[in-house]
């Protein structure tokens, strides 16, 4: 067996006016209650708000809720206390470059507190311009550029570890480029809203089907364990959904969030369990046949066949 104990750190919200320490605050008392585990995953954006609800017609006015740096000096007692701790951990930001890119972004963090893996959001969704026909704005696009890193995977705790974000987890590119690296465990935060701004009548129940749903099917369609962490709860007047999940690599939910408060998930996760499903069904050496998977690098929109 090669079990690691993981700590899946959901968030309560954090207020326009919280500010980056306050953040850190909770995310340290989560840490603290997460000792002995060997990772912590936090969610998306973990640092502040979920700022893309609000325009800004001129885009620069949202760089206050970017870091340029990181660690930076309000989450350095982050690193610290993981290294004291020798927790691994994972949590996500907004990235300004020194260039003045901007991303959405989350980091893979080893034991002695050092930044060992980068992940930059890939698939972006919402719109860039202000729409006033739907409930609430999602503007992603407009604060953010679509990652530029691909789906890496690093070596950590002696297994193979991935990192996506929130839309990433609806997209089956995702958890296959990962799986075609051998990835062991999957970890991502998120921020959903309970709304669909363009369907109201949708509903907060079938949001979670289809948040499971694609977690579920990609742990069990690349043999790897999930877990997935939201920031949820009333953010200045806006809901977000919680369902943060521990998913083995069977696609079984195995632990879950009762609350939408800031609260600690923690399991076991023995990442031999992923061998069989690796060795058998989803053995890709053996099943995979990409001569005829050429439309998926080849093609974005629908392209509907000839009569």
């Amino acid at each position: 067996m090669r079990n690691i104990k993981v700590a899946a750190a959901q968030l309560g919200p954090i207020q326009r006016a919280d500010t980056r320490q306050a953040a850190v605050a909770r995310m340290l008392d989560l840490m603290r209650q997460a000792e002995g585990c060997d990772l912590i995953v936090y969610p998306e954006l973990a640092l502040t708000t979920f700022f893309p609800r609000w325009y800004w017609e001129d885009r620069t006015e949202a760089d206050i809720w970017f870091e340029s740096e990181m660690p930076s000096a309000a989450t350095r007692p982050l690193f610290e206390e993981a290294k004291r701790a020798a927790i691994a951990m994972s949590f996500g930001y907004a990235e300004r470059t020194p260039d003045g890119r901007h991303f959405n972004t989350s980091i893979l963090v080893d034991k002695e507190g050092v930044i060992v893996g980068k992940y930059r959001k890939v698939h972006l969704p919402g719109h860039d311009q202000f729409d006033p026909k739907r409930s609430h704005q999602h503007l992603e696009k407009r604060y953010f550029e679509p990652g530029d890193l691909g789906f890496p995977a690093w070596p950590l705790l002696g297994g193979v570890f991935g990192m996506c974000i929130c839309n990433d987890r609806r997209w089956p590119e995702t958890f296959r480029v990962l799986g075609l690296q051998g990835v062991e465990m999957v970890v991502l935060g998120f921020n959903t809203p309970s709304v669909n701004a363009q369907n109201s009548g949708e509903g907060p129940a079938k949001r979670m089907f289809h948040h499971k749903l694609s977690l579920q099917a990609g742990a069990y369609q690349n043999s790897t364990w999930v877990v997935a962490v939201a920031k949820c709860g009333v953010e200045d007047g806006h809901h977000c959904m919680a369902g943060s999940v521990i998913i083995n690599p069977d696609g079984e939910v195995v632990a879950e969030t009762t609350t939408e408060n800031d609260e600690l998930l923690v399991h076991d996760c023995d990442l031999d369990a992923t061998r069989f499903g690796k060795e058998t069904v989803f053995d890709f050496a053996r099943h995979r046949r990409i001569e005829h998977y050429g439309l998926i690098a080849m093609q974005t929109g629908v392209v509907l066949p000839k009569a």
